[in-house]
C-alpha cells in the first residue's frame, strides 16, 4: 500500500513537473523582448554581443579539437610506421605472435584513419556552419542596432524640437505677460500720451500673437512627439528588439544544433573503432604459444642427431699388435702448429700417381662452388643448410616455382587468345606485335620448367642424405674412432673386413681437402699398420683409405709403392684459398674450433665440406698463425679465383 503511494505520488510530481515545465514554455512563447524589455536596449545590445563572442568561442574550441585529433591521427599513423616488421623480420612473420602484432597496428592504423574522419567532419561541417552563423549573426545584430540607433536618433529629436518648442512657448508666454502688464500700467498712468498708450497696445498684441503662435506649436510637436513615442514603443521599438531575439535565438538553437552535430560526428565513427577494438581483442586472442613452439622447431631444427658415444681405445693391444708388425715403420712426423692444428705437407714426388690431388683440383673445386653460390651467398642447392632447414628450402623454392609457372601459363595461355583473336580479326590488332611476347613467355616457362626440375632433383637428392651429427669435433671423433680408425689400426677388434680387402667407406669418409688427402697419403703409405698415425682433433683430419686405391691394409700393392717410391717431406703451412670475415662474435665451445670477433678477417684454408664448418686461419702476434673451424654461417667467404 506504502509503495502505491509513494509510485503515485511520485508519478503525480513528475505530471505536476511536465504540467509546469509546459506553462512555462508556453509563457515564454507569449513574452517577447519587445514588450518586457523595452527599456533595456543597451543590455540587449551586450547580451547578443556575448552570445556571438560565444559561438565564437565554441568555433574556436573546434578549431583546437581538430588540431588536436589531426596530430593525434597523424602520430598514431607514424607509430603505425615505425614499428612495421622491418624486411629482415619478415621470416618472423609466421608466428602467431608476430601477426598478432601486425594486425594490431593495422587495427590501430585504421583508428588513425577514424580520427581523421571525425577531424574533417568537424572541419567542414560544424566549424564552417558555426563560421557562418557567426558571421550572419553578426550582420544582423549590426543591423538591428543601426536601426534600434536611428529609430532612438528620431525620438530624441523629436523629443528636442518639443523641448525647443516648449521653451519658446513659455518665453512667447512670459513677454505676452510682460507686454499686458506693460500696456495696463501705461493705458492707468494719465501722463503719457494717447500714442505711447497704442504702442504699447501694438507690442502687447503682437507678444499676445507670439505667445499663441508658441502655443499653438508647442502643442503641435508635443503631438508629433507623444504619437511618435507611443509608435516608437509600441511598434518600431518592438519589431528591433524582437528581431535581436529572434537573432539570439537562431544563435542558441545553432549552438544546440552544432554541438548535437559534432557529438553525431563522434558517434557514426563509433561503430568502426569498436570493431577495431574487436579486431585487436581477436588478434591478441589468436596468439597461440604452442603454435609458435612448434614453428620454432620447424625453424631451427637441423635434422642431426647427437653424437654417439666416444669408443675406448685399448692402447695396450695396439702396442702389442705394434711390435709384431714386421713391416712397422717410424711414423713421418706430423708438424701442428701453436694452437695444435695440423700444418700443410708439402710433398716433392718422383711418381706421378699422386697428382690425382693436386693443387688444380683444389682451385677447380673453389671455382665451381663460387659458381654455384646465389645472389644471397647461399648454395643453389642449399647444401650449406642442415638436412631439415635444405628440405625445407628446397620445398619452399618448389613451390614458388610451381606458383611462377601456373602465372606464366595463365600469361602465355592469355597471349595464345589474343593472338588468335587478332588473326580472326585484323582490325583490333597486328598478330605479330603478340608473337614477341609470346616467343619470350615460351622462353621464362621453359626455365622455369628446368630450375623446378633441377630443384626436384635437389630435393630428391638431400632426402636421401643420411642424418649426421651437426658438431665438427663430434663428427670429426666419431670418424676417427670409429670406422675410418679401425681400418688402418691393427689393434681394433673391427680391423679387417672381407679378408683385408680396403673397400671404400662411403659414410665414414670425410677427408676435408686434397692437402689432408695427401697428409693421409703419405701417413698411410709409410705406416699402414700404426696406431699413432692418425691426425689430431684440433684439425678435424683422419686417416682416409679412400684417398687412393690400394693404400689401406691388406693391399696387393702396399710393398711394391713403399718400395720404389721415394718421398721427400717438407713442412710448410697451406696455401689460402680465400678470404672471410665474420659476421658475428663467436665463442670456441668445442674442440677444434676457435673464437672469433664480429668483423674479424680471416684466411680460409678450407672450404666447408657439407657438415657447416670452414677452417680458417687468423695471424696473431704473440703466437704465430691460430688455425681452427668456424661455423660457415656465422662468415662471409671471398675465395680467390
Amino acid at each position: 500500500m506504502l509503495a502505491l503511494l509513494a509510485s503515485g505520488s511520485s508519478r503525480s510530481s513528475s505530471n505536476n513537473k511536465l504540467a509546469e515545465s509546459e506553462n512555462s514554455a508556453q509563457n515564454s512563447s507569449n513574452m517577447s523582448w519587445g514588450t518586457e524589455l523595452w527599456d533595456q536596449n543597451d543590455n540587449l545590445a551586450i547580451h547578443t554581443n556575448r552570445g556571438i563572442d560565444a559561438l565564437d568561442k565554441y568555433a574556436n574550441f573546434l578549431r583546437d579539437r581538430v588540431a588536436i585529433e589531426t596530430e593525434y591521427a597523424g602520430k598514431l599513423r607514424r607509430l603505425v610506421k615505425n614499428y612495421q616488421p622491418k624486411k629482415k623480420e619478415e621470416e618472423d612473420n609466421e608466428f602467431t605472435s608476430m601477426q598478432a602484432f601486425r594486425n594490431l597496428l593495422k587495427e590501430v592504423g585504421d583508428l588513425a584513419g577514424q580520427r581523421e574522419v571525425v577531424s574533417e567532419s568537424l572541419q567542414l561541417q560544424i566549424i564552417a556552419g558555426v563560421t557562418l552563423l557567426s558571421k550572419t549573426l553578426r550582420e544582423e545584430r549590426k543591423k538591428c542596432l543601426s536601426d534600434g540607433a536611428n529609430l532612438q536618433h528620431n525620438l530624441t529629436t523629436q523629443l528636442s524640437s518639443l523641448d525647443r518648442a516648449k521653451r519658446n512657448y513659455e518665453k512667447a508666454y512670459r513677454d505676452s505677460e510682460k507686454a499686458v502688464d506693460s500696456y495696463k500700467r501705461a493705458d492707468m498712468d494719465l501722463n503719457l500720451s494717447r500714442a505711447e498708450v497704442e504702442r504699447y497696445k501694438n507690442v502687447m498684441t503682437a507678444k499676445i500673437q507670439q505667445s499663441d503662435d508658441a502655443k499653438n506649436e508647442y502643442a503641435n510637436q508635443l503631438q508629433k512627439t507623444n504619437n511618435l513615442q507611443q509608435q516608437h514603443f509600441s511598434m518600431l521599438l518592438p519589431a528591433v528588439l524582437n528581431r535581436l531575439q529572434e537573432l539570439d535565438e537562431k544563435r542558441t538553437r545553432g549552438f544546440r544544433e552544432f554541438i548535437v552535430g559534432a557529438a553525431d560526428v563522434e558517434s557514426s565513427v563509433a561503430p568502426i573503432i569498436a570493431r577495431c577494438m574487436e579486431g585487436i581483442v581477436k588478434a591478441g586472442e589468436s596468439i597461440n604459444e604452442k603454435e609458435d613452439t612448434f614453428k620454432v622447431i620447424e625453424r631451427y631444427q637441423s635434422g642431426f642427431t647427437p653424437p654417439i658415444d666416444i669408443p675406448f681405445e685399448d692402447l695396450s693391444n695396439s702396442v702389442k699388435d705394434s711390435a709384431q708388425d714386421s713391416t712397422y715403420t717410424y711414423p713421418l712426423p706430423t708438424p701442428t702448429t701453436r694452437g695444435g692444428t695440423l700444418g700443410a705437407i708439402k710433398l716433392k714426388k718422383r711418381v706421378g700417381i699422386f697428382n690425382l690431388f693436386g693443387s688444380n683440383k683444389i682451385i677447380e673445386a673453389c671455382i665451381t662452388m663460387k659458381n654455384s653460390l646465389t645472389a644471397d651467398g647461399q648454395k643453389e642447392d642449399f647444401s650449406d643448410q642442415p638436412p631439415n632447414q635444405r628440405r625445407k628450402k628446397l620445398q619452399a623454392k618448389i613451390a614458388e616455382l610451381t606458383q611462377n609457372i601456373a602465372q606464366e601459363t595463365k600469361a602465355r595461355d592469355g597471349l595464345m587468345k589474343m593472338k588468335i583473336v587478332y588473326e580472326a580479326n585484323s582490325s583490333l590488332g597486328n598478330p605479330m606485335t603478340v608473337e614477341g611476347q609470346l616467343n619470350e613467355s615460351e622462353h621464362k616457362l621453359e626455365k622455369l620448367k628446368v630450375d623446378l626440375k633441377k630443384y626436384q632433383d635437389f630435393l630428391e637428392k638431400a632426402c636421401q642424405v643420411p642424418v649426421a651429427t651437426s658438431s665438427p669435433q663430434a663428427t670429426r671423433n666419431q670418424l676417427q674412432n670409429g670406422h675410418r680408425t679401425s681400418r688402418h689400426s691393427n689393434g681394433s677388434a673391427d680391423d679387417h673386413h672381407d679378408d683385408g680387402d680396403d673397400q671404400p667407406d662411403d659414410a665414414g669418409s670425410l677427408s676435408r681437402s686434397d692437402s689432408e688427402d695427401n697428409v693421409a697419403q703419405i701417413q698411410n703409405g709409410h705406416n699402414n699398420n700404426n696406431n699413432g698415425s692418425s691426425a689430431s682433433p684440433e684439425s678435424g683430419l683422419g686417416t682416409s683409405h679412400t684417398s687412393l686405391p690400394g693404400s689401406g691394409q691388406g693391399s696387393a700393392n702396399e710393398n711394391a709403392i713403399g718400395e720404389d717410391t721415394y718421398y721427400e717431406t717438407e713442412v710448410e703451412t697451406l696455401n689460402p684459398l680465400g678470404t672471410c670475415r665474420a659476421l658475428y662474435p663467436f665463442e670456441a665451445s668445442s674442440e677444434g674450433s676457435i673464437p672469433m670477433s664480429e668483423g674479424e678477417e680471416l684466411q680460409v684454408i678450407e672450404i666447408d665440406q657439407g657438415d657447416g664448418w670452414t677452417r680458417v686461419r687468423r695471424a696473431n702476434n704473440s703466437n704465430g698463425w691460430d688455425e681452427g673451424f668456424v661455423p660457415t654461417s656465422y662468415i662471409e667467404c671471398t675465395l680467390y679465383a
